[in-house]
């Protein structure tokens, strides 16, 4: 099967866009560049669509290599012939390619070449012709000093048959159609933790039992947590007799003393060999499947935190509140940069209430602050209170900010990078600050899996999360565009075409020669070549650059035909951008070639209406309900003020303003049925919800989607 083929079989795409785009990912072309600016050569593929591009080409790319690797290892064996070499280039994907292989496969010792060596490899082939009717005569010829009685040598032919049986395409993929169809998922605790405290969390699962493939995805995971963890011991089953029955169908064709001997291979292949490899084959399948939909959900969670709506560049004094050690208090500036920072106790044991509300009022004045940004962690409703009691001089905004992550950022090599003489505390709330003001700038120096926006995201397959996870935080800053001037060097790697090299380079050039005036400037930057500059020109923006057109999504490849619009048009570029009367009466047929066609001028009008458009919502203030500061004051009927904070498959959770987050379980997000909670809400939506159940010792809250 050649590529395209192969990607369309798996795409549905057509096959012009699915050949140009695979052209232009071999010439190292990004998925936001082509997806943004080479709309004509994929006929308008999406982000998502070229990324399926990708994923199927390296799947193709990783089986035609297999395939050279086991062609030439046969023909080392010297085994390989023109049929067997056509099976392989045929096989269309890695199960079937490897079930081709598996006889000529070195093996450890086995039963079954212990057997050949002993010579009953004819004895096993007459079994398996079922044509003697003196089986016990046929065996004493093969009988010698390794093979001493008649038992031994039927037992060692057996083992022979068994590994045949094994090797049959057919035969395994007939016990694969049954387990994929029938079998059963089962658990059982392990009784010597049955009491351990830390495995009530997986008490559900102590006694289980379900089809395999009617288990959602956040179940098998935490089956399989649990087991990993010891506490319970899991098993995969089907119907052992029709299995075997199913077996013995394709081989017994007589009712002699052969059959019966084949059919004591059968078991023992079936028990053995055939059924432990398969069940593990069609568990890890189903693994592989719950860990495509819980990084999907996780995916989609982190892109709606990413693109969470800024406040934009305000004065920001922002709060890491605590008991003990205080709250650090941070003044940040308008750039998100550290202008003061100290320590508050307003909180128990000290209760400084008083000197709190003081100092938090003159820094206020002092820093014209704008807004005030208070984390969401321990004693942050007692903090948030304290804030909302105080009376300023002017109309403070107050917003309680996700910490998750914070740690981990304060913690790193960025955060000392760029506060080497502060301490984490500080550096934890700054981050929080900043994620007012820009969410994505400031979470992109977050390694995405500590953010906190998925499910069993420690026990999916980590090398699959972080690409999954880095394509959506590229996706997210190309969507966006960055200032090129101001942008960290975190946020700058994710653009398209730059990678982390080249950000460094480009925060040298920036800290060497001062602020970029225009993007043709950019190419100045070391090790930065025109392919650099073309994947990643349309995504860096120039504010208040002599040319408008830098501060856009318009591609400089297009700053001519936009030229000749505007000459035209008897305008300037400065005039016709934003002018929508003008540019709606453009013709834009006239200005079609071979290198811009009518796809790519569309998006430069849209571009010119409103140039560098921040696609994001405004951050709005969200006030939870003042009554509520425990789980304790949390009761059955009441309708609370909440935030999602995370979305499973299973339902959503919701922040109603304790440290314990409420459930609403997908059957309670609507009164009809719901397939995908993503299409009912989203994250960081603000909502009203109904409290239907309340655990205090389990500390859970059962909630429904009120409005």
């Amino acid at each position: 099967m050649q590529l395209l083929n192969y990607i369309k079989s798996h795409t549905n795409l057509p096959e012009k866009g699915i050949k140009n785009t695979v052209e232009l990912l071999n010439e190292d072309c990004t998925i936001p560049f082509i997806s943004r600016y080479r709309k004509e050569h994929t006929g308008d593929l999406d982000e998502v669509q070229v990324g399926d591009i990708v994923k199927y080409k390296e799947q193709y790319e990783a089986l035609e290599k297999r395939k050279k690797t086991i062609i030439k290892v046969l023909e080392e064996q010297k085994v390989l012939t023109d049929e067997l070499k056509i099976q392989i280039q045929k096989a269309s994907d890695l199960i079937s390619l490897e079930d081709i292989y598996l006889p000529y496969k070195k093996k450890r010792k086995t039963k079954a070449e212990t057997a050949r060596k002993n010579g009953l490899e004819p004895l096993a082939k007459i079994i398996m012709s079922q044509r003697t009717n003196d089986l016990s005569f046929t065996t004493t010829k093969y009988l010698s000093n390794q093979v001493k009685t008649e038992d031994d040598a039927l037992e060692g032919a057996r083992y022979i048959i068994a590994e045949w049986i094994n090797e049959r395409t057919d035969i395994r993929n007939n016990i694969r159609y049954q387990l994929e169809c029938y079998a059963t998922i089962s658990t059982k605790v392990v009784k010597s933790k049955k009491e351990d405290e830390k495995a009530q969390k997986f008490r559900d699962y102590f006694e289980w039992s379900e089809a395999l493939n009617r288990c959602p995805s956040h179940r098998l995971l935490a089956i399989l947590r649990a087991e990993a963890e010891g506490y319970i011991r899991v098993k995969i089953e089907i119907e052992k007799e029709r299995a075997l029955a199913k077996i013995e169908d394709r081989i017994i064709r007589s009712n002699n003393d052969c059959a019966t001997q084949i059919e004591l291979a059968i078991k023992d292949s079936y028990k053995r060999l055939l059924f432990p490899a398969l069940s593990n084959e069609i568990l890890n399948k189903a693994k592989e499947k719950a860990d495509d939909n819980a990084i999907e959900v996780f995916a989609k969670n982190l892109m709606q935190l990413l693109l969470g709506a800024p406040l934009g560049e305000k004065n920001i004094l922002a709060i890491d509140p605590g008991y003990k050690s205080g709250c650090k208090v941070v003044c940040l500036n308008s750039q998100g940069g550290l202008v003061h920072n100290e320590t508050i106790y307003p909180h128990a044991p000290q209760n400084d209430t008083i000197g709190a509300i003081k100092k938090i009022s003159s820094l206020v004045d002092a820093y014209k602050i704008e807004a005030i940004a208070i984390g969401n962690g321990t004693a942050s409703r007692e903090t948030e209170h304290l804030i909302r009691k105080i009376r300023f001089n002017k109309d403070i905004q107050v917003f309680v900010v996700s910490e998750a992550g914070a740690s981990i950022y304060s913690a790193s090599k960025i955060a000392r990078d760029e506060f080497p003489n502060y301490d984490v505390t500080v550096r934890g709330a700054v981050s929080i600050g900043r994620r007012l003001a820009d969410p994505l700038a400031e979470l992109v120096k977050i390694d995405a899996k500590s953010i906190g926006v998925g499910q069993y995201q420690h026990d999916v397959d980590q090398t699959k999360l972080k690409r999954s996870l880095d394509i959506v935080v590229e996706r997210c800053v190309n969507k966006i565009g960055v200032n090129i001037n101001t942008a960290s060097e975190p946020l700058l790697s994710y653009v398209s075409g730059i990678g982390p090299k080249l950000a460094e380079n480009i925060i040298a050039y920036r800290d060497k020669n001062g602020a970029f005036t225009t993007r043709n400037q950019i190419k100045k930057v070391a090790r930065l070549g025109d392919k650099a500059f073309e994947q990643g020109a349309g995504f860096l923006r120039i504010k208040n650059a002599k040319n408008p057109l830098d501060d856009s999504a318009v591609h400089p490849e297009s700053y001519a035909v936009v030229s000749k619009m505007a000459k035209d048009e008897q305008k300037s570029i400065e005039d016709l951008i934003g002018n929508t009367v003008i540019l709606k009466k453009i013709n834009l047929e006239k200005y079609v070639s071979l290198k811009v066609g009518l796809l790519t001028l569309t998006d430069i009008i849209s571009e010119l209406e409103k140039p560098g458009l921040d696609p994001r919502e405004t951050a709005k203030v969200f006030t939870f309900n003042q009554n509520i500061r425990t789980i304790n004051d949390v009761k059955e009927g009441q309708l609370l003020p909440g935030i999602i904070n995370n979305i499973t498959n299973f339902g959503c959770f919701v922040d109603i303003g304790i440290k314990e987050s409420g459930l609403i379980h997908i059957s309670n997000l609507s009164d009809t049925f719901v397939k995908d909670v993503s299409e009912h809400v989203n994250l960081h939506q603000q909502i009203i919800v109904k409290v239907l159940e309340v655990d205090i010792a389990r500390k859970r809250i059962q909630l429904k989607l009120y409005k």
